[in-house]
């Protein structure tokens, strides 16, 4: 009776309503989120602790277990796609191919070096955030921990593509985003090499070895 007498405060209701359905759909798709990225990186943890010498006695043997492992969670193409920013267009179909079969190896080289000096270390996903404005991103909060006990906070960032299918693009580890890094080291080896994309392209294992994303993140 008072909705009907007040049409101000029933659209107020019925807004109210509406977002608190809003809400609730977000946090069923945000446990869900969680779920699926936990399983994937305990997955993966388990694989690279099984593997541990795989990368010393058969690199290439190391390089396509990774790929296989992260195939279905990482979009590699679209990340590589941001490493290169506004060169790609520079680049031909070819060249933006060849970068991201480079790049993918750039990061398992760093995977395998990480894990031969490495601790045993566990990963604690703690909580998935759907972004307000956009379903199909999204955040997920985590921990890395040591056998000594620190935690290390890593940020997944992770979009919805086409096929309703939740991938990765992009990390941040104790506030230093990875990907943005990657993107200002292609960007002054193309400054530093004339705007000759082959020639960055052909460099990029020594490139992304000489960046120091272990001091950058110490120092955060």
């Amino acid at each position: 009776m008072f909705a009907q007498k007040h049409p101000f405060f029933a659209g107020f209701a019925g807004l109210f309503m509406a977002l608190f359905l809003v809400a609730t759909v977000q946090a069923g798709q945000a446990e869900e989120l969680r779920e699926y990225v936990d399983q994937n990186t305990q997955r993966l943890v388990e694989k690279l602790n099984q593997e541990r010498g795989l990368y010393e006695r058969d690199p290439e043997a190391f390089y396509e277990s990774m790929d296989k492992a992260l195939a279905g969670f990482v979009d590699f193409r679209r990340i590589a796609a941001r490493v290169m920013g506004r060169y790609a267009r520079q680049a031909t179909p070819e060249q933006r191919d060849e970068f991201v079969v480079r790049f993918k190896r750039s990061l398992f080289d760093s995977y395998a070096q990480a894990l031969v000096s490495a601790e045993d270390f566990e990963i604690e996903v703690k909580e998935a955030t759907i972004h307000p404005s956009d379903e199909g991103r999204a955040s997920v909060q985590m921990e890395v921990i040591s056998a000594s006990g620190n935690r290390y906070p890593v940020t997944y960032s992770m979009y919805k593509n086409s096929e309703g299918r939740w991938l990765m693009e992009n990390v941040i580890v104790e506030g230093v985003n990875i990907g943005l890094a990657f993107r200002d080291r292609f960007s002054q080896e193309m400054e530093a090499n004339g705007g000759q994309v082959q020639v960055v392209i052909d460099g990029w294992s020594d490139a992304a070895k000489s960046l120091n994303l272990e001091h950058d993140v110490g120092k955060s």
